[in-house]
């Protein structure tokens, strides 16, 4: 189904940003890196010559973890932001796996409409406003086969839930590693409430399922980093 563009990653990335993007978050490499191992693992039972849509693909990164893993298969990355792609696509051909790879600018309503194995959005949809998001996995559901995979990993968290103070200190230390400024960790909460879309655990699995996935499984979570895997039904 074809939803409207604020149903996407709006695009916040420029050239400096995305030239330091990696930079920025090598310092949670063993977040990263276990995260991407995961990921292989969840997707292990896919075909030899699956094709692998990734939305909000950034520079690349997931598409590395996947293609070394998994030679015979494709990728469709789509992303708002033409500096991040442009970073992403460098990456790529550095490693040899350009040549499997099709990276469109614009939003997942923009990808192929059809005849996915399997969609990958890592650390996206918290950029999708809560009115969005419903749409935002629906058009990823709608690309994907029969029993098609989703995976996804994204800010979660009840910001109202008694111990989510407790939680915010935990991610100030995340965001220090990121190279948060005082300021920055001040109005945190702030962010988190309205200039990003962070969502509970139980409103995601919610939305996923009114999108029309089977049962979310957790699969992976760090601090407020939360994620999941489902079918399409």
């Amino acid at each position: 189904m074809q939803q409207s563009r604020p149903a996407t990653t709006p695009n916040v990335f420029n050239r400096e940003m995305a030239d330091a993007y990696d930079r920025r978050n090598s310092a949670l490499a063993p977040i990263s890196d276990c995260l991407h191992f995961l990921l292989r693992l969840v997707l292990a039972d896919l075909p030899a010559s699956a094709r692998i849509l990734c939305v909000g693909v950034g520079t690349g990164a997931e598409i590395l973890s996947l293609a070394k893993a998994y030679p015979g298969w494709s990728f469709v990355g789509v992303d708002p932001s033409e500096d991040m792609l442009a970073v992403g696509r460098s990456r790529l051909e550095q490693a040899d796996v350009l040549e499997r790879c099709q990276l469109l600018h614009g939003y997942v309503q923009d990808a192929p409409s059809e005849g996915f194995d399997a969609a990958v959005s890592l650390l996206v949809a918290h950029f999708i406003k809560r009115e969005d998001r419903l749409a935002f996995y629906s058009e990823i559901h709608d690309r994907l086969k029969p029993g098609g995979r989703f995976v996804s990993a994204e800010i979660s968290g009840d910001l109202d839930a008694p111990e989510f103070p407790d939680m915010l200190e935990d991610w100030k230390r995340i965001q220090v590693l990121m190279g948060a400024t005082p300021e920055s960790l001040n109005k945190l909460d702030s962010t988190l409430r309205h200039a990003l879309g962070v969502l509970s655990p139980a409103e995601t699995e919610a939305l996923w399922r009114s999108a029309g996935f089977g049962k979310p499984i957790p699969f992976f979570q760090a601090f407020m980093i939360r994620g999941w895997r489902a079918s399409r039904t």
